[in-house]
């Protein structure tokens, strides 16, 4: 589970000083739902979970409505939510010893009272412990160094940014499951993905999946897309002065401006991950492929609720520069819609499709554009060829054997491995399985092998 950090003591003092409307590293929205428990430290133990008596949970009702009269960003929605508590409580919905379930029920009530996907209690006595601990103390944020469970999943993460890839055609991938931060650690992770997209002909980037993280992660990633010093955000929290979220003026990699870019979009896609969506949708940054996200995008912090839990109350909202609004409730729509499960495919089409009528491209980028552009066609639209076809193709060819079994062509030559055959296209044309590099086409009379980038294939006729 990605646990944000207290926000209460930095955000008030980052508010404190400055001018009405201050450049400051910006609130930050944990993913939702949580993922998994955060780990413990080390040589610690979880503490065993015990029975929820009636005091307990009548405690932990009362110190929720309190927690929500003294900060929720919509005051006017407090009331209703309580009234929703207590009439299930009376009902005796909440009569149970169990507080993982008692806190989903709970949820689920805070949840339909007020539409906030921001608004829910976990059970989770060891964050409830460092909570606590914050609260009591009162230490600033900015004073108290990296939080440490935060840091070291960070850091098994690889700071959220989980794979990057070179697909066919120089597309760039890079897949991103959270909006992790450590200061002074992730940016340099940042720097290196970013160099790695650089040198793309096109980028995709991953969000599917992505349930938020803090906003620092996407201020920095959205940087790189945009001049420097833009207006992104305005978070607003209460009576405090609004916090502004401006793009970065310097980006170790460079900046990746004017590159075609696709991110993939599903309906897990929350808060922080919807907020570099909603970016990519305002500035007109590039395409979403996929399905309309979750549509969180209020700003919570996180209060200890005894015995055990912690409650996420949302204590602010972005208003975003271009649509003076946000997502909150209507999530982010694509401007392509997929299937989540094809939405990568679907983006590479668009990509090559795209770099393949570009003014001045060159032959050699054009074939390798088509070569591509077959083998994700294939994928997203896979070929079958009947068996008594596939029959007919077997037998020899030059050196190479070429034979069915079970069902598929296999290509065997003396001293190389056996490769299976897999259709591309229903006019003969064969993928070789484990190389993008060689494919096979069979003719009435010939057997071709074309390799990737040689102007001319080698023909192997049949004996």
């Amino acid at each position: 589970m990605m646990k944000a950090r207290s926000l209460t003591a930095a955000l008030l003092l980052t508010l404190s000083s400055g001018p009405a409307l201050a450049q400051a590293e910006p609130p930050r929205a944990p993913r939702m739902p949580p993922r998994r428990a955060p780990p413990t430290s080390p040589g610690s133990e979880r503490p065993a979970p015990r029975g929820m008596s009636k005091a307990d949970r009548d405690a932990a009702l009362t110190a929720i409505a309190a927690a929500l009269r003294e900060s929720y960003v919509f005051p006017e929605k407090v009331p209703a939510i309580i009234e929703r508590l207590e009439q299930s409580r009376k009902a005796g919905r909440y009569d149970l010893e169990d507080a993982g379930v008692l806190s989903e029920r709970i949820t689920v009530d805070l949840q339909a009272a007020s539409s906030d996907r921001h608004l829910y209690l976990n059970h989770d006595p060891v964050q409830y412990a460092a909570e606590q601990q914050r609260a009591e103390h009162g230490t600033p944020d900015e004073a108290a160094g990296p939080d440490e469970l935060l840091r070291r999943e960070a850091l098994r993460d690889h700071h959220g940014l989980s794979e990057m890839k070179l697909l066919p055609g120089n597309l760039r991938y890079l897949r991103i499951t959270g909006f992790e931060w450590v200061r002074d650690e992730t940016g340099t992770v940042y720097d290196d993905a970013m160099r790695f997209l650089k040198d793309g002909d096109a980028i995709i980037i991953d969000l599917r999946g992505n349930g938020g993280g803090e906003h620092a992660a996407v201020r920095y990633l959205v940087s790189h897309f945009l001049d420097g010093d833009v207006l992104e955000l305005t978070f607003l929290a209460g009576k405090n002065p609004p916090v502004q979220s401006r793009t970065l003026e310097h980006v170790p990699a460079g900046r990746l401006k004017g590159k075609p870019l696709y991110v993939l979009i599903d309906g897990n896609v929350a808060s922080a991950g919807e907020a570099f969506a909603y970016d990519v949708a305002q500035f007109k940054l590039g395409e979403l492929v996929g399905a309309k996200t979750v549509g969180a995008a209020n700003n919570n912090r996180y209060v200890p609720i005894r015995p055990g839990f912690v409650l996420s109350v949302s204590f602010g909202r972005p208003v975003h520069a271009i649509s003076n609004t946000n997502w909150e409730g209507v999530g982010v729509l694509p401007t392509v819609e997929a299937p989540p499960t094809q939405a990568l495919e679907t983006a590479q089409l668009l990509a090559l499709k795209r770099l393949s009528e570009a003014p001045g491209v060159s032959p050699e980028a054009l074939a390798d554009y088509e070569w591509a552009r077959l083998d994700v066609e294939a994928r997203l639209r896979p070929t079958t060829v009947p068996v008594e076809r596939l029959k007919s193709l077997a037998g020899r060819y030059g050196d190479f054997e070429v034979a069915l079994r079970e069902g598929s062509l296999w290509m065997m030559r003396p001293g190389r491995p056996d490769r299976r055959l897999s259709p591309l296209t229903a006019d003969g044309l064969f993928a070789v399985d484990g190389s993008d590099m060689l494919r096979v086409r069979f003719k009435p009379k010939t057997m071709e092998t074309l390799w990737r980038g040689a102007p001319a294939p080698r023909v192997y006729p049949r004996s």
